[in-house]
């Protein structure tokens, strides 16, 4: 499992890389190899209001459907439009062209309540 040093991590399995004041989010390897062939994927709408904890978009697989949970509050400010026509590379590429989207952070502080690499890499192994 693939647990990248520079990302902060969710409780509820979703990444977040920050520059500047945004942060971009996706789910992490564990989430996509738990959920199996991802087909599907409902990300927020651009310009979306969203608070950290609550659903923001879906992800289907073959086995089930999971909600994505914000893990910071803000606007959205990109999405990414490739994964609705491919939405396996959530599977294939988690960390890089796997994202969901980007949120302009409304208050950074937030950052400090996710996980480090260690921290979640010891809730996974938990």
């Amino acid at each position: 499992m693939q647990v990248p040093a520079e990302l902060r991590y969710s409780t509820d399995h979703e990444w977040v890389a920050v520059t500047g004041t945004r942060a971009r989010v996706g789910i992490t390897d564990y989430a996509q190899d738990a959920l199996g062939d991802v087909v599907y994927v409902q990300t927020p709408s651009m310009g979306a209001a969203v608070s950290a904890g609550d659903s923001f978009g879906e992800v289907e697989s073959t086995k089930s459907v999971s909600d994505v949970y914000a893990p910071v509050s803000g606007t959205v400010v990109a999405v990414n439009d490739a994964l609705a026509e491919h939405p396996e590379l959530v599977n294939s590429a988690p960390y890089e062209g796997g994202w969901l989207c980007e949120i302009e952070l409304s208050d950074a502080t937030e950052l400090d309540g996710l996980l480090d690499a260690s921290g979640y890499q010891a809730l996974i192994e938990g």
